[in-house]
């Protein structure tokens, strides 16, 4: 069984690195309903966007989740827009580990990868941080708990902050 799982998540380490996409700070991103065809993601012109991938195979992706709750309910009324994107093929396990995770942000299905083209995220999670003018600001590759936590407060406030 190890040897499966860790032939899977080599599998999709090499699927994530060869991907098409790889955004960098400094590119604007494209407008996310395109990237995310009838996923409900809503309007996100002058606001401050973190996209977050993730995985149900991912044990980082699930220490994450409290703290993207956190800074959803700290920011989003002063305009920030949390949206964790799934990128599990199997749609059943996105919806179970979406299910336990309790996130209080919004959650998609990249069910065609279009988003994960684009983005060529290179490990899971990976977090985009997208300024009020829809230009990325920064790249967050894994998730390190309170450093990465940290890093996220510091980087929205002072995007926040920015006039539009």
């Amino acid at each position: 069984m190890k040897t499966i799982l860790t032939v899977f998540t080599l599998a999709c380490s090499t699927l994530l690195s060869s991907a098409a996409g790889s955004a960098k700070a400094g590119q604007a991103m494209p407008k996310l309903p395109q990237l995310l065809p009838g996923a409900g993601v809503p309007n996100t012109s002058g606001k401050v966007v973190l996209v977050d991938f993730w995985a149900s195979w991912c044990g980082p992706c699930k220490a994450s989740f409290p703290c993207l709750n956190r800074l959803h309910e700290k920011y989003a009324s002063k305009g920030l827009v949390i949206i964790g994107v799934g990128v599990d093929d199997d749609a059943a396990k996105y919806k179970a580990f979406a299910g336990k995770m309790g996130a209080k942000f919004l959650i998609v299905h990249d069910s065609s990868h279009k988003a994960a083209e684009f983005f060529g995220p290179s490990t899971m999670p990976s977090s985009y941080l997208v300024d009020r003018k829809g230009v990325i600001h920064s790249v967050h590759t894994g998730f390190r708990g309170a450093k990465t936590e940290a890093e996220y407060v510091t980087e929205i406030e002072a995007l926040l902050a920015a006039k539009p």
